[in-house]
């Protein structure tokens, strides 16, 4: 199966898309897609920390979490070749994964349900549709944000980190993590509302 990589520094899509900047870490998912095993462990050795703690701050326990982020790892292993780098970054794909095998592992807890007697009045497809189109817009405006702005954003809020954490884990002061929270935040607002007017 053939991955879909827009090339640095070209127009990702006919509707006028700017262009993005290189992902150092899309490039390390494509590789492991290809059988890497550097490439798997570099991805693994940056992001192992932050994934333990995203299970262990959703499982409560350590053993747990260590599971859950192995399974994570396994997963990323297996589904390299799902990921398409002209949908967003790396991160925000890594730790989706993360949380879907921490809440895996969290379900596992629990007991069965009993199926209910009448049919889900969930969302149906048009709501669905829009929310999918709603994170496809998010992702496409966080690559056009300075790196520095998109990894405070990506820990913060794909890997539910608070900002001390963040801090922490980047070696940066406090106050740096909130005026990058705050500049990204307003800059990928105005980009959103720069794709409303189009």
């Amino acid at each position: 199966m053939e991955l879909a990589i827009a090339a640095p520094g070209t127009a990702a899509s006919q509707w006028g898309t700017p262009t993005m900047r290189p992902d150092p870490d899309a490039d390390l998912v494509v590789r492991v897609a290809r059988g890497d095993r550097d490439a798997f462990e570099t991805l693994y050795r940056r992001y192992v920390r932050s994934v333990y703690s995203l299970a262990l701050r959703r499982l409560g326990d350590p053993q747990s979490a260590e599971d859950a982020a192995q399974e994570a790892f396994a997963a990323v292993w297996r589904s390299a070749r799902t990921y398409r780098p002209e949908r967003g970054a790396a991160a925000p794909w890594l730790y989706s994964i993360a949380r879907n095998a921490a809440v895996d592992r969290l379900r596992s807890r629990m007991p069965l349900a009993t199926v209910p007697d009448s049919p889900d009045e969930g969302p149906g497809p048009e709501h669905r549709a829009e929310h999918e189109w709603l994170r496809w817009r998010v992702h496409r405006a966080l690559e056009e944000l300075p790196e520095t702005e998109r990894e405070v954003l990506a820990l913060a809020y794909w890997g539910e980190r608070s900002q001390s954490e963040i801090a922490s884990e980047l070696g940066i002061p406090l106050g740096t993590v909130k005026t990058r929270t705050r500049s990204g935040l307003s800059r990928l607002a105005g980009l959103l509302e720069e794709d409303d007017v189009r």
